[in-house]
């Protein structure tokens, strides 16, 4: 348990040091974490008033007094009000997206980060333990390390650090669910255990007593922390915007990996049109960036520079273009703040501008020379737009004088629009006013069209209301979803000592432990032993004495005298049984079961007052599971143990009936056959 603990520094009130797990940060005051527990406390009072509301509306239901239902009506239209104000709290903390920056101070535009889910703790302690006791046949209270080791790694996970560590954790706990899943759910029972987990955006609680909601929940979480760890890298050097690129990637990848996974999840945020439009927000910053680190070196003043680095700023302005439309669709635009939707306006307007200025500063300041390659800068041009002006060509923009500072000029006008209108749609926003950096960005890049038209502008010339061609978006480097290696962390089962997870599992149902008393006289009559782990008994001889002590072919072997054989190989358990003495051994064995297969019940789930949920069916089943059930006929316990075990199978036997002077089992004997020889027919030791 300790192996993964780090102590904290922080004496708790007994005096001693108190641990929390690698990776979680608890106690760390930190702007971020305040945020979070502002959100804890809002999603608190948000169930509350929902509380209240139902009950409200239960009696307005049910009561035919009319003064009483105009006080429920009164009290009705107080609840919702609240709400509303909650909503709008909650909205401001999504919006608060300065905690997550970089603490030093930069020029760069702020990015979004996602918030974490909230949940609650979970206790597994009661439920595991009757469940060891009646399904496995174990002392429950044996594992309270092993139950106390998972709780405490649940609840680290609702306070990550905002680094890899974090991340790992959140993915070593995401690793363990299904071995937990396995172990302690059944599809044919319920747990008893509820997790609830509250909606991102709208503090809306939703409660599963299935491990898909948890799953779906953790995976959001890894995406969100990766969000986090972009947008608090340094975007002023090299090393900080590789960082910031690749999270953004990954983020991109865990969402789209939990939207094709987990499709059926209540939580509106974790809906496919919300992934979807959160998944074109990762990749529009990760492109952001990406901009930034070809801009960080410098531009360099020539054509084709300026050139490619307009196309790289309209690929940008592309992306949160695609982004704020699916932000504006319903019902997206009810639940996003509305601080998301005007930034990502406000860039698509800001760099939109930025590539019409680079445009306008190739053919304003450089102009067509004896030395420069007239075909690579038709070409570069022709790349650029998608369409000309009538009766113009590249070449001729390009040689002629006016015509190029006619084209340069739209361009500039048009740059000097698109950042006034940035400008206005930031101050729309009361939560972007509060970000000066932006404003000063904007600002800048407003004086610094205006300044380039001022030195072109000539007093002398006509108004000229030639509009600029739009510019063809394109980009060498593209952001790409990234699917992060932490989502497969290996990790060790914490109830191992169950046994292998192939057989002692919560799908899989078998007898109560049955003693055999094995005993020295016994040598005339065996059976024989297949497998690796657990051993199975198979071409049992019905008159040898184990048989008439209960043994039965196809049981496993899980105890000789007092060592657990669960994990044992046939070699080693022959070992074991080898050493009978006079009195003899005691074996345990278990026969597995039946299953009668029952339809997964549905899901205990609350979903608030979503305006739509999905569907609340368990996912107990995969497909393939499912198509496989319809198509093969039921094997037998026998056939399935020797149908999965053939190949690896290693056989021992002891001896059967035999008169042709075979040794004696618990007499000492040639030392045991290769691993080459348990592959044949049964072998007789």
């Amino acid at each position: 348990m300790t192996d993964t603990l780090l102590p904290n520094g922080i004496k708790g009130s007994g005096g001693e040091n108190t641990y929390f797990k690698k990776g979680c940060s608890p106690f760390a005051q930190t702007g971020r974490s305040k945020l979070q527990n502002k959100r804890a406390g809002l999603n608190q009072e948000i169930i509350k008033q929902m509380r209240m509301r139902a009950g409200a509306e239960n009696l307005l239901k049910a009561s035919s007094n009319n003064k009483v239902k105009e006080m429920v009506l009164l009290e009705l239209s107080y609840v919702n009000s609240n709400l509303q104000l909650l909503m709008g709290e909650l909205e401001g903390l999504n919006s608060s997206v300065e905690v997550y920056q970089n603490t030093q101070e930069t020029s760069n535009i702020p990015l979004i980060a996602l918030g974490l889910k909230e949940t609650k703790e979970v206790d597994f302690s009661s439920f595991f333990k009757d469940f060891i006791l009646e399904h496995y046949s174990e002392d429950g209270n044996s594992y309270e390390d092993e139950i106390a080791d998972l709780m405490d790694l649940r609840q680290a996970c609702r306070t990550p650090s905002r680094n890899e560590t974090g991340v790992e954790l959140l993915a070593k706990y995401f690793s363990h669910l299904p071995l937990m899943e396995s172990r302690f759910f059944s599809p044919s029972r319920q747990t008893g255990i509820f997790f609830t987990w509250y909606d991102s955006f709208t503090g809306v609680p939703v409660c599963q007593q299935n491990l898909s909601l948890e799953k779906a929940s953790i995976l959001f979480n890894m995406a969100a922390l990766y969000s986090q760890i972009g947008t608090r890298s340094d975007r002023q050097t090299i090393v900080g915007l590789e960082e910031a690129i690749s999270s953004f990637q990954k983020a991109a990848g865990t969402l789209n990996h939990l939207k094709e996974t987990f499709t059926h999840t209540p939580s509106y945020d974790m809906s496919p049109a919300m992934l979807s439009m959160l998944i074109r927000m990762m990749l529009a910053q990760a492109q952001e960036c990406l901009f930034e680190k070809m801009a960080l070196p410098g531009i360099r003043n020539q054509f084709s520079s300026l050139m490619k680095m307009a196309q790289e700023a309209a690929k940008v302005s592309e992306l949160y273009d695609q982004v704020h439309q699916s932000m504006i669709q319903t019902p997206i635009k009810d639940n996003v703040p509305f601080f998301w939707s005007t930034m990502s306006q406000v860039k698509t307007n800001h760099y939109r501008s930025m590539a019409h200025y680079f445009v306008a500063s190739a053919l304003l300041d450089h102009h067509l020379g004896p030395s420069d390659d007239e075909d690579q800068q038709e070409k570069t041009l022709s790349q650029v737009y998608d369409r000309l002006p009538e009766g113009r060509s590249p070449l001729d923009i390009l040689k002629n004088e006016e015509e190029r500072k006619r084209i340069g000029k739209a361009h500039i006008r048009r740059a000097i629009l698109g950042h006034e209108e940035a400008l206005r749609i930031y101050s729309l926003c009361h939560h972007l006013n509060k970000m000066d950096i932006l404003q000063e960005i904007l600002k800048a890049s407003l004086g610094r069209s205006l300044q380039k038209f001022e030195e072109n502008e000539n007093e002398e010339e006509f108004t000229d209301y030639t509009e600029a061609p739009d510019i063809i978006s394109k980009t060498e480097h593209k952001a790409e979803m990234e699917v992060p290696a932490a989502t497969k962390v290996k990790v060790t089962d914490f109830f191992q000592r169950l046994g292998p997870l192939s057989v002692f599992s919560a799908k899989q149902r078998w007898t109560a432990p049955r003693t055999i008393r094995l005993r020295p006289e016994d040598r005339d009559l065996g059976f024989t032993l297949k497998g690796e782990s657990p051993v199975q008994v198979v071409s049992l001889d019905p008159l040898c004495p184990a048989a008439a002590d209960s043994l039965k072919e196809g049981d496993y072997i899980i105890a000789v005298g007092d060592t657990d054989c669960k994990w044992m190989g046939v070699g080693e358990v022959m070992r074991l049984l080898k050493d009978v003495t006079e009195e003899g051994i005691d074996m345990q064995v278990v026969s597995i079961m039946e299953n009668n297969a029952q339809m997964p019940t549905k899901s205990a789930t609350f979903c608030g007052n979503l305006p739509k949920t999905y569907s609340m069916i368990c996912l107990a089943h995969d497909d393939d599971e499912k198509k496989s059930r319809k198509v093969s006929k039921k094997l037998s316990f026998i056939s399935w143990g020797l149908k999965n075990k053939l190949k690896s199978a290693s056989t021992l036997s002891l001896p059967t009936a035999d008169n042709s002077g075979a040794l004696p089992w618990n007499k000492p004997c040639p030392t045991f056959p290769s691993s080459s020889s348990y592959n044949n027919d049964s072998a007789l030791y």
